[in-house]
């Protein structure tokens, strides 16, 4: 996803986006605690500008508040992750429909090259590597068209499930995953919507639905 950072005019700009590409890419754990001070010594900053990024994640959903200088990633519950789910697919079918008028032959081969780059880090069993390319694909495709109010409501469903997606992967490995990005860029370049439509919800659905029961209550309660 950092490809497509925007120029930074801030310090509070700056740092607001490295903590988002972080618990984009599930460098927090859910549940585990970081303070204000902790952050502010990594990105080598002041703790003002990691006060107001912090602030803005808390209202995006991606962090909550402990106590005035302790931030954490929410625990994740299977209803909240069945919710997640639901509500991705709703959003993110609606919004690469709306991009499939607005793709070029350029976009497509963009996205194909990305679904490369997610095909190898599914077979080099790099977690991080995956979830960036794969978010970054879907990314690529729903920012073709008319998505301004649609983006930031996706972009907090990544934010909160992210992280919890790092965990079970770390857990379990990236074996499970059926990629259906290739079913995506067909129906792109057949221009067909349904099949579209079908194989994002597909997506979206076989990365956690493809768990067992047993494996998705051994990840949410941090079991070996």
């Amino acid at each position: 996803m950092a490809d497509n950072l925007p120029p930074f005019k801030t310090q509070q700009e700056r740092v607001y986006f490295q903590l988002r590409e972080a618990i984009l890419c599930g460098r927090f754990v859910p549940g585990r605690a970081v303070t204000l001070r902790g952050i502010a010594d990594m990105l080598d900053v002041s703790p003002m500008p990691v006060r107001e990024a912090l602030r803005r994640l808390t209202a995006e959903n991606a962090l909550t508040l402990q106590d005035n200088r302790r931030v954490a990633v929410p625990q994740m519950t299977a209803d909240k992750l069945a919710q997640i789910v639901e509500a991705r697919v709703a959003l993110e079918t609606q919004a690469a429909l709306r991009a499939l008028p607005h793709m070029t032959e350029q976009h497509l081969q963009h996205l194909i090259t990305l679904d490369d780059q997610v095909t190898e880090a599914i077979k080099v069993q790099d977690a991080e590597a995956y979830i960036r390319t794969n978010l970054e694909f879907h990314a690529s495709m729903y920012r073709c068209g008319p998505n301004d109010v649609l983006m930031p409501l996706i972009e907090s469903l990544w934010l909160q499930s992210a992280p919890f997606m790092r965990l079970v992967l770390n857990r379990i490995g990236l074996g499970y995953i059926t990629d259906r990005h290739v079913q995506a860029t067909d129906a792109i370049a057949s221009r067909d919507a349904l099949a579209l439509k079908l194989a994002i919800a597909s997506d979206i659905r076989e990365g956690i639905g493809a768990l067992g029961q047993e494996e998705l209550e051994a990840a949410l309660s941090g079991e070996d």
